[in-house]
């Protein structure tokens, strides 16, 4: 299902904050290996609440570029049982209508997560000291054929929802985001989405194809897997080839939000109204890079200049907090297109976020 991003070398702390120790050549005290996707033999790990629980090593006892090549340096884990929350890559860019790249996304992102620490200063949050996290290596796609991927994808995520793990998801374009919320409708109906970008990605089709990352929430409407009166679209913009590209959303009861209507101005208004809007009911985040101006975030297939900033991208997933955020994804990083590595390192924090707002996150 899943393809491990290697059993090498893997870095974990005791319960206490020490160090565990390195996976290579000697087992430091403490440390499980890694072993192979839903090994029947592989005892699951337990939740957050059992303790002791994963967390990213401090660099002030590891160095950074030391490691296996996880999110945050996470252990990576085999199996999505025992998890609380997991992140999860999907390595495809076969979707997209002009600049590719977005296949290397995942490990870009997770090469930039090394500058990332454990806790959230800002809201008060401690999510590895209040749910069980790992990384569980990368969806084994097809890169010859986008419908298997979509089985793929679909097939791997309704594995991990059915062990009550959520799923942050490195993408990937934007394809990838339809078989997943197929998998999170099997388990919680149709759902609540805070969709971030600058395209509404509602296109019927294109060159004939239905299936590409223009049209991924086009077909979730067409299967029911969304909660109309619960869709908001934050951050849309750019030249059209009508003077009303926005028609479909908002015939469908889709909020639009316009990026003219975010400029200059704090979106913490916004999303108050927003949290009313979703409700306590489950919701999925779904967070395109090229929401933000290429003035942040150049490494992306289909850039749209007068973007958000990265401070609002902080409000609007600040303010899911309280929300029943069921999953999230970030997609469209593409690294041939970001050579200082920035749009990656904006992807990594801004998925921190995400997994800092999760429900029974810990804040002080």
């Amino acid at each position: 299902m899943l393809r491990l991003l290697g059993a090498g070398c893997a870095w974990g702390l005791e319960a206490g904050g020490g160090v565990r120790g390195l996976l290579s050549g000697h087992l430091g005290h403490g440390v499980r290996p890694a072993t192979a996707l839903f090994d029947p033999g592989h005892s699951p790990s337990r939740r957050a609440s059992d303790g002791p629980w994963n967390q990213p090593p401090s660099s002030e006892f590891v160095a950074r570029p030391v490691g296996v090549c996880s999110m945050m340096r996470l252990p990576v884990q085999a199996s999505p049982e025992g998890l609380d929350a997991a992140f999860v890559g999907v390595p495809l860019d076969i979707g997209t209508s002009n600049r590719p790249g977005a296949r290397f996304g995942p490990r870009r992102i997770r090469e930039e997560s090394v500058l990332l620490r454990t806790a959230n200063p800002s809201t008060g949050a401690l999510p590895f000291q209040s749910l069980m996290v790992a990384d569980l290596g990368d969806v084994n796609v097809n890169l010859y054929n986008l419908q298997d991927s979509c089985r793929l994808i679909q097939e791997a995520y309704q594995r991990i929802i059915a062990a009550g793990c959520i799923p942050l998801t490195l993408g990937g374009d934007h394809t990838i985001t339809y078989p997943i919320l197929q998998a999170m409708a099997k388990k919680h109906g149709p759902v609540g989405l805070l969709h971030v970008d600058a395209h509404t990605d509602t296109a019927d089709k294109a060159l004939g194809e239905k299936l590409y990352h223009g049209t991924p929430f086009r077909r979730c409407m067409d299967e029911g897997l969304l909660d109309c009166k619960r869709v908001v679209q934050i951050g849309i913009r750019g030249s059209s080839m009508t003077l009303d590209p926005y028609t479909y959303s908002r015939s469908k009861g889709f909020r639009v939000v316009l990026a003219e209507d975010c400029w200059m101005k704090s979106l913490v208004p916004l999303m108050g109204e927003v949290r009313q809007q979703m409700g306590g009911k489950p919701m999925y985040i779904s967070f395109d890079i090229d929401s933000l101006d290429p003035a942040y975030a150049p490494g992306t297939g289909t850039p749209e200049i007068a973007g958000l900033t990265p401070s609002q991208a902080l409000e609007i997933i600040r303010g899911c907090q309280g929300l029943n955020v069921v999953g999230c994804d970030l997609v469209e990083v593409s690294p041939p297109y970001d050579p200082s590595g920035n749009t990656a390192l904006l992807a990594a924090n801004l998925l921190f976020e995400m997994l800092c707002v999760l429900p029974k996150v810990t804040t002080v």
